[in-house]
């Protein structure tokens, strides 16, 4: 009995390293894969020469990453493992779904599957990292797919979509987004 309490002692640091360390390497994986399904934007519209998509593919990464940002300015959500006040919305979230769903709208689910395959992952593995939690990634996706679904084509098109940054006097900032419905 005391031989297993002393390995148990003895294995238990290594237990929460092991966890710790998997914690951090999938924290790395979703700082690099989040990127990935927008990437795979850009090089399908250049193949496929579709200048007007790239475009939109830029349109909805910056407006999804322009709320995005707002919101967390304004929220100021903790995260959960206290290394910031900038917990909500993920904002890998918010990029990888961006892409996943510009992917699967302009060039159907061929593109889009695997992209939200892999988006998944990046919003479980911010909440296993301990980067954020459910509410955060959620938050994150909805922005994401919107900006995603909405700036893209047939949909940006039909409704003559534009996106536009603004300034204001007095250092305010804000998005500009006109259409017709």
């Amino acid at each position: 009995m005391r031989t297993i309490l002393l390995l148990l002692l003895l294995t238990f640091p290594l237990l929460c390293t092991a966890q710790h360390d998997s914690r951090w390497r999938v924290a790395r994986s979703t700082d690099a894969l989040c990127f990935a399904p927008a990437a795979t934007g850009l090089v399908v519209s250049l193949v496929k020469k579709d200048y007007k998509g790239l475009l939109q593919l830029a349109e909805a990464e910056g407006a999804s990453l322009a709320a995005n940002y707002l919101l967390e300015l304004c929220v100021k959500k903790d995260r959960p493992d206290g290394t910031g006040h900038h917990a909500f919305p993920s904002t890998h979230s918010t990029v990888s779904f961006t892409g996943a769903a510009f992917l699967w709208h302009r060039y159907g689910w061929q593109y889009g599957l695997p992209a939200a395959a892999l988006s998944g992952y990046v919003a479980w593995g911010r909440c296993y990292a301990k980067k954020h939690d459910g509410w955060d990634v959620a938050a994150g996706a909805v922005i994401g797919i919107a900006s995603g679904w909405l700036l893209s084509k047939p949909f940006a098109q039909k409704h003559n979509l534009t996106v536009a940054p603004v300034t204001y006097e007095g250092g305010g900032a804000g998005l500009y987004l006109s259409g017709t419905f």
